[in-house]
């Protein structure tokens, strides 16, 4: 049951032809045990019915509020554009494929509530994890030497918005992997609190970013050596160095499996320079170096 004064939470929802799922995800809010939200829905140029759709229950439920980009942003871009509308002391975002669970809001409520210090709640992916709470320091620690626990989209966290807007939002240069920088930063930056349950479905199809493979061999490298140099970043330079030298091996594999499953090799060897690795870096990729 809901109790009094609950706190606002903005879900935020941006779409791009997605006529074929947004109208499951808007209604899965909807049925949410949790009702005291905003769904603030913008669309990112779409030219299906993605509009028409969430303008249909926008007329239906004053909570929805529904935006429309004048030129494309792109996916980052837009979050960011969205979280600009968002009200609510906890921001939730859902892409308009997926669909979050009845008590998945109330749930993600909750455990926020629970650990006031978090500033992002993240669903556990690793049940080897005892601790739910975890400082900074305990965080990056775990996620790079024990379990990986930060390697989920949007869908899979909550945010603490005034931390969220303190951290500056979602840096957009990295491509599809530019929420993995961002829960870096997040985690590097406040508490964190893992979420147990699993509360939203990810829906796995043809037309998401997920399967923009090139975007993982431009952008995985770079955003990582970013991230490490992040102001206060909880780790030792011995760390930092090891976590690099597997970083290069990865990029290694990465860029062979592109090549053997595109057969675009000038197109893979243009990302050992978007990546910032450079030659001298991917020859000592290669030598494990």
């Amino acid at each position: 049951m809901e109790i009094a004064a609950s706190p606002l939470v903005s879900v935020l929802m941006t779409a791009y032809n997605r006529e074929l799922y947004i109208a499951e995800a808007i209604e899965s809010v909807l049925s949410s045990t949790y009702t005291n939200f905003e769904l603030i829905i913008i669309d990112d140029c779409s030219q299906d019915k993605t509009v028409e759709i969430a303008r249909y229950y926008e007329g239906k439920d004053l909570r929805i509020k529904v935006f429309t980009n004048e030129k494309n942003l792109g996916d980052y871009r837009n979050r960011n554009k969205a979280a600009t509308y968002a009200t609510g002391q906890y921001i939730k975002y859902l892409d308009s494929d997926d669909k979050i669970y009845k008590w998945g809001l109330e749930y993600c409520v909750e455990m926020m509530e629970k650990y006031p210090d978090a500033g992002m709640g993240i669903l556990k992916l690793k049940k080897e994890v005892k601790h739910v709470f975890l400082d900074p320091e305990d965080a990056i620690y775990t996620n790079y030497f024990l379990h990986p626990i930060l390697n989920i989209g949007p869908s899979g966290t909550v945010l603490k918005r005034n931390a969220f807007e303190q951290i500056g939002y979602y840096k957009p240069d990295y491509g599809v992997p530019s929420d993995m920088y961002f829960n870096l930063k997040m985690a590097s930056s406040f508490p964190i609190v893992l979420l147990e349950k699993e509360f939203f479905y990810y829906r796995i199809h043809e037309g998401q970013e997920l399967r923009n493979q090139y975007s993982y061999v431009c952008y995985n490298y770079k955003y990582l050596n970013e991230a490490l140099l992040i102001p206060g970043f909880p780790l030792s330079m011995d760390q930092k160095n090891f976590i690099m030298k597997k970083a290069r091996r990865s990029f290694i594999k990465l860029f062979v499996n592109y090549i053997r499953e595109t057969g675009q090799v000038a197109k893979a060897f243009r990302a050992i320079y978007i990546s910032g690795l450079g030659f001298k870096g991917f020859l000592k990729g290669i030598l494990n170096r």
